[in-house]
């Protein structure tokens, strides 16, 4: 049955529950076609390939990320919001670990502003230890590396050892904000 009213939108929200469903690997035009109801052709008229596909799936993505954060951070400075945003990103990850893993890096105009979301809302949490900047950035992209790094392998399974991986987690993100200054 052919879905009338076919959109952008409406074809990244089929894109996403694919990807929730039989993760990113899974997201192929046809396969969006058929979970539209319509042929395959039918779909450049919303989106122009595979590669805008994915790039749109990621934007989302990024976009769900960031307002989970930002609700997370909402009120909180310093250690406080950094902590609740690291815990709102890394639950992200695990509720949803196949749209997680459908988030692409790559640099576009289009990504790098829905990425900047992201950034924006570690910066400011870090406006209450003094830093800007270089200096900002810097410790920017250690939260961030930390969090995708751990978040990343415990989404694959990759963490087979005995021990509770909450306190492994708390302990990174801890180590972490450790090394920035004190809040000013």
């Amino acid at each position: 049955m052919a879905r009338a009213g076919l959109t952008p939108e409406i074809v990244v929200d089929l894109a996403m529950a694919i990807v929730d469903e039989h993760g990113p690997a899974a997201v192929t035009l046809s396969a969006v076609a058929a979970r539209a109801g319509v042929a395959t052709p039918s779909l450049y008229k919303h989106v122009r390939n595979l590669a805008e596909l994915t790039e749109l799936v990621s934007i989302r993505v990024m976009d769900q990320l960031a307002d989970r954060g930002s609700a997370a951070v909402a009120g909180r400075s310093g250690e406080d919001a950094l902590r609740a945003y690291a815990d709102a990103w890394r639950g992200y990850a695990k509720d949803h670990p196949g749209r997680y893993a459908a988030m692409i890096q790559t640099a576009s105009p289009e990504l790098s502003k829905a990425g900047q979301k992201i950034i924006d809302i570690i910066l400011a949490a870090l406006r209450s230890y003094g830093l800007e900047g270089e200096q900002a950035i810097h410790a920017t992209r250690a939260l961030r590396a930390a969090i995708h790094g751990f978040v990343v392998i415990e989404t694959v399974g990759g963490f087979g050892l005995p021990y509770a991986i909450d306190e492994s987690y708390h302990q990174l993100i801890g180590m972490v904000i450790a090394g920035l200054p004190k809040p000013v």
